[in-house]
């Protein structure tokens, strides 16, 4: 398992000779004079070089933007899985960032209602399957149940895909309003997993953000389902040096989740805020204080698996205002990883006195720390 991050203006290396499945992590950012078409021609092109399938993609951008793309998207990446989450750029661009997970093996694509909604792959010692762009059947349903009815349909395409919900370690939900309705939404995700023994033996590593979607619905959520294969393939619940287990709190879900494929280990951590140990919010309404308590919480995490920031391959920087993303520009900046792929979206944050919050992947073949 190996990735390479890629930032607006780079194309990846291509594999090593001889060098074959092999997982890749990028993140596009519109250039300034960029058309929607153009972008995606770019992502296409780049994915040829390296001769890998996309698996799927999480787009933060405008939702008046949504049919454009797709349309584009179509026809450079057809039948690829797509989130879309409402999430504003600076400087008005339509469209915030692009991440995509690929694949240079064989992937076999997944449909719930006529729509391809999941990837499959084997990499390594383990069959894995990523699941995007899954809002609820029913969207006039009342919130909670439409929660519960989106899970549901995950457990559905996961089983077409010969897969269960007890093997999810990754979850992703975008919910519209979410300030009005959080509390609502944890009792119904609690309520799902209620009787799930999930394989790991702990919750998912999850994101819940503030965004609304495309389709109109309450929520729309993406997912990563893990199973290995081998004896040395495995998926484990990391937990947090600097916070508590989230379920403390009432949140179902794990601060961070680990997995391995024939030792190529990979680190899902959470979407992490300024949040103590005890529960309660840090430096309500500092912002330069909120992204260095967030940023060390998620160092922990990653130096307790011996990762570094620099293995960060993967990142979405969650703003409620996006007049303060300049802030974390300067702590990258200063901490030496300006080039971190990272997308920088305006969404809204589960608590209104949060500013700021961070999710990240972080890659590492054959447990060795280069660099």
């Amino acid at each position: 398992m190996s990735s390479f991050a890629v930032n607006s203006n780079a194309v990846p290396p291509a594999p090593p000779a001889g060098k074959t499945n092999r997982m890749f992590s990028l993140t596009f950012r519109p250039r300034s004079d960029e058309r929607i078409v153009d972008v995606c021609r770019r992502i296409a092109r780049a994915l040829a070089e390296i001769s890998a399938t996309p698996l799927h993609l999480l787009i933060f951008g405008d939702c008046r933007a949504h049919a454009a793309t797709a349309d584009a998207l179509e026809k450079y990446l057809p039948d690829t899985p797509m989130t879309w989450a409402q999430g504003s750029a600076r400087g008005g661009r339509a469209i915030a960032g692009i991440q995509i997970h690929a694949f240079t093996g064989q992937v076999d694509r997944f449909a719930i209602g006529g729509r391809v909604v999941a990837s499959v792959f084997m990499d390594g010692g383990a069959r894995q399957c990523i699941v995007g762009g899954l809002p609820p059947s029913d969207k006039m349903l009342a919130r909670a149940d439409q929660t519960r009815a989106a899970i549901g349909d995950l457990q559905k395409i996961l089983a077409s895909a010969g897969f269960d919900i007890v093997d999810t370690v990754r979850t992703w939900f975008f919910l519209e309003d979410i300030l009005s309705w959080y509390d609502g939404f944890n009792a119904a995700r609690t309520k799902s997993y209620s009787g799930v023994k999930f394989h790991t033996g702990s919750l998912p590593a999850s994101t819940g953000i503030g965004a609304s979607n495309p389709a109109g619905a309450a929520l729309t959520l993406a997912a990563w389902a893990f199973r290995p294969l081998a004896k040395n393939s495995y998926a484990e619940e990391v937990a947090s040096p600097l916070q508590c287990p989230a379920p403390a709190y009432g949140s179902s879900f794990s601060r961070a989740m680990e997995i391995s494929a024939n030792g190529g280990r990979r680190l899902f951590i959470s979407g992490t805020a300024s949040i103590a140990p005890g529960g309660e919010t840090l430096w309500a309404g500092d912002i330069r204080k909120q992204v260095e308590t967030t940023m060390a919480v998620v160092g922990a995490m990653l130096i307790s698996r011996r990762f570094t920031p620099a293995q960060i391959t993967r990142a979405t920087a969650y703003f409620r205002r996006a007049a303060d993303m300049g802030a974390f520009s300067d702590w990258l900046a200063a901490n030496g990883l300006a080039n971190m792929p990272v997308v920088a979206a305006q969404c809204d944050i589960c608590r209104d006195d949060l500013l700021f919050e961070l999710e990240a992947e972080a890659e590492m073949e054959n447990g060795v720390v280069s660099g």
